[in-house]
């Protein structure tokens, strides 16, 4: 989509928005490798939007008449109605859909129609529509987002007293409630959706006025065009205006994070719902079956959004190699942005629906849990703070519980089922209270600061993850 200056050539059969200096036509090859408009008719209402402001930009800098910006708004009006009401009107061999829109707009109002494209190029007619668009796009992932986020809430609530095992390096490590990995991801998509509203920022900064990279010569109130496109400034150098695709891969990194959430979050569920530790069961909505093996339930809605988060950083990685060796200003490299933030919307809200929907079709087995959290040693840690809140030093403390660890395991015990003379092998600080301290309700409720998995303290956060989502609405 490269830059072309303002003239009054008659436009070629293809309906090229250059042409003048061409005395042969581009090959049939090379043109369909050029042409973007099978992808970028996605900007169509954008680009509509973005030249009636322009439009009436050219009218109170009164390059345009009155009566010529109406015919031009009206005109482009009528096109946004009939995109809408014909599901044919978008097809068309355009080389991209600011020729196609240029094109039905002179095949309207003649003339007049070609006046649209004064004071402004391809270029930051481009930029400005892909801004547009991408601005829209990232209010409503947030509202996905948010939307996954409820699900989580839902499905702590569902199992609002039920235990299971906290892992590091996938060893079982201490007990934590069920709603407190809940709202792990709770948290992780706030961040998520705190960085989508910060990319947000920067892409809501319009670049029309700034031609093909110097600027325009017309009195064009950029200013007035930003705030009827409910811009918040405009940009502040040409050259890096029509140049600058930073927002494009500042969004797709956001979606990458976004895309590792859902991936971590898809892999414990996968791996809750083997067989082999049987926390969770997904009912057969969200699960499909083996062609040869009959017993087979397989957790495939979350495998496909644990595959589809490498899809996501490749684009991200994409448009950071198609950017890093370009001069300034505009290239015709900067086309294959749109794709890849296409593809990466579409992407990530489906995974976030799917999420959702997976979350809502999902329930817990809390006996096993329960059963799991209770073994395998998780209150080796209290026993330690135990030791230490008796005054004993942490490092001592923690070569004692190591030693009860394996005196017990070798025993086929667990801490728990040890009698109070054992403990007393290890330690003279230890009482008689300590069995009712190694208790698994005594174990979560002692984690009581705050972020800690206490029933307390959870309930909490919990009330607080509540009231964030009244915010947003």
């Amino acid at each position: 989509m490269r830059g072309s200056g303002v003239g009054s050539n008659e436009m070629t059969e293809k309906q090229n928005l250059w042409g003048g200096r061409f005395t042969e036509a581009p090959d049939k090859t090379f043109a369909e490798f050029n042409d973007s408009f099978r992808f970028d008719r996605r900007l169509f209402a954008a680009d509509v939007r973005a030249s009636i402001a322009h439009a009436n930009g050219l009218v109170s800098a009164e390059v345009l008449t009155r009566d010529e910006g109406n015919a031009i708004t009206n005109s482009l009006q009528q096109l946004l109605e009939s995109s809408t009401k014909d599901s044919g009107f978008l097809e068309s061999n355009a080389e991209d859909v600011h020729s196609f829109i240029e094109s039905k707009l002179v095949e309207l109002i003649g003339d007049t129609g070609k006046k649209l494209h004064t004071g402004r190029s391809r270029n930051d007619q481009v930029a400005t529509a892909f801004r547009l668009w991408l601005r829209e796009n990232i209010d409503e992932i947030g509202h996905v987002v948010v939307g996954l986020q409820h699900a989580l809430i839902a499905a702590a609530d569902r199992h609002a007293d039920a235990v299971l095992p906290g892992y590091t390096h996938l060893q079982r490590a201490q007990p934590v409630l069920w709603v407190h990995w809940c709202l792990a991801y709770f948290e992780m998509l706030r961040r998520d959706r705190e960085r989508l509203e910060d990319v947000r920022k920067r892409v809501n900064i319009l670049p029309l006025g700034s031609a093909a990279l110097a600027g325009t010569s017309f009195p064009i109130d950029r200013e007035a065009v930003a705030r009827e496109l409910d811009f918040e400034g405009v940009t502040r150098n040409s050259l890096d205006a029509v140049s600058d695709r930073d927002f494009a891969v500042e969004f797709v990194g956001a979606c990458s994070l976004v895309m590792v959430h859902l991936s971590r979050m898809a892999e414990d569920l996968i791996l809750y719902c083997s067989t082999e530790f049987g926390f969770v069961k997904l009912s057969d909505a969200v699960s499909t079956g083996s062609s040869l093996m009959p017993q087979k339930k397989n957790p495939d809605a979350l495998e496909l959004i644990r595959g589809k988060a490498g899809r996501v950083f490749g684009h991200h990685t994409a448009l950071l190699a198609t950017m890093k060796g370009l001069p300034l200003a505009y290239n015709k490299d900067m086309q294959e942005d749109k794709e890849a933030v296409f593809d990466t919307v579409d992407t990530v809200a489906w995974c976030l629906k799917v999420a959702a929907i997976v979350l809502d079709n999902l329930s817990l087995d809390e006996a096993r849990t329960r059963e799991a959290a209770a073994r395998g040693f998780l209150n080796a840690t209290e026993l330690a703070d135990y030791l230490v809140k008796k005054g004993v030093p942490f490092r001592t403390a923690h070569d004692t519980v190591g030693r009860a660890v394996l005196f017990a395991a070798e025993d086929g015990r667990e801490l728990n089922d040890l009698s109070f003379e054992d403990f007393r092998k290890f330690s003279e600080e230890i009482g008689d209270e300590v069995l009712e301290a190694l208790s698994l309700d005594r174990t979560l409720d002692s984690k009581s600061q705050v972020g800690g998995t206490s029933r307390r303290r959870v309930a909490d956060a919990l009330h607080a993850a509540r009231a964030t989502l009244e915010e947003y609405k």
